[in-house]
């Protein structure tokens, strides 16, 4: 897993016009993976999955993401929040890039070989 400097990965999205945010939106959902250990869509069927719905899934996305979250959380001994409820407001709002940003925020905390 790549430790990630959040404000380079927002400023890319915003220069390349989001296709660095694809790249990111990827990563993020597979790194969520390994890190809770629960099985989730992959990265780039859940891309796909918000491209066919346009965008309606990437707020589910959202959700599953901040449940994610909260079991690595769990999972290395630190309390679980209400990120799924974070999230999915946030994306109800269309700040689907403060969902990332804080998604990695929490992905920087965990060291994956």
């Amino acid at each position: 897993m790549k430790q990630r400097s959040i404000p380079l990965c927002v400023i890319y999205s915003i220069i390349t016009c989001g296709i660095y945010s694809i790249y990111w939106f990827i990563c993020l959902t597979d790194e969520s993976r390994i890190v809770s250990d629960r099985y989730q869509t992959s990265g780039g069927m859940a891309f796909l999955f918000n491209l066919i719905t346009c965008g309606i899934y990437g707020i589910y996305w959202g959700y599953k993401m901040g449940e994610a979250m909260d079991d690595a959380r769990a999972q290395h001994g630190e309390p679980a929040g209400s990120l799924p409820i974070i999230f999915l407001i946030l994306n109800l709002f269309g700040l689907s890039i403060v969902t990332m940003a804080l998604i990695q925020n929490e992905l920087n905390k965990y060291e994956i070989a």
